[in-house]
């Protein structure tokens, strides 16, 4: 991805361009992407055709209280990563939207526990349905959330 100097107008028109190449012009225009990403702390790290990483900081922010980080912040990039995952598939004209999203919690996140990585992958895109498959993982190694979606094709 590369920057350019002049902001990208997302109301214009893009249908003619495939998924990849709106989410290249979406997160490269001299933005850090879009609000929920600033808001949540994380932001889009790669993408390519049927994938899509993001990177986040939890902190005191996300917490609930309980004292760990909110599942509503793990699911929230998962579902970005699984969304934009779909979305690299797209052919000029397509759009898309979830049907369902599946998270499965394996362990707590904390502040300070430094970056989480969320990478979504295609299973299947037909043309009505798609899928895909996204693992949180700490810079520990271990997963700390994993997910599933299904989006119709429109």
């Amino acid at each position: 991805m590369n920057k350019i100097d002049k902001p990208l107008d997302m109301t214009e028109n893009l249908a003619h361009l495939t998924g990849l190449e709106q989410m290249n012009l979406a997160f490269s225009h001299g933005s850090d992407g879009p609000e929920i990403g600033k808001t949540m702390d994380f932001k889009l790290v790669s993408v390519v055709k049927g994938e899509a990483v993001f990177e986040g900081t939890p902190g005191k922010m996300h917490m609930n209280p309980i004292g760990s980080i909110h599942g509503g912040y793990a699911a929230t990039l998962l579902d970005s990563a699984l969304g934009c995952s779909i979305h690299t598939t797209l052919e000029p004209g397509e759009r898309y939207t979830t049907v369902d999203l599946n998270v499965k919690y394996l362990r707590a996140m904390r502040p300070g526990m430094g970056k989480i990585t969320c990478t979504g992958t295609v299973v299947h895109k037909g043309r009505k349905i798609a899928t895909s498959e996204a693992r949180l993982v700490g810079e520990d190694g271990k997963i700390y959330a994993h997910g599933s979606t299904t989006c119709i094709i429109l």
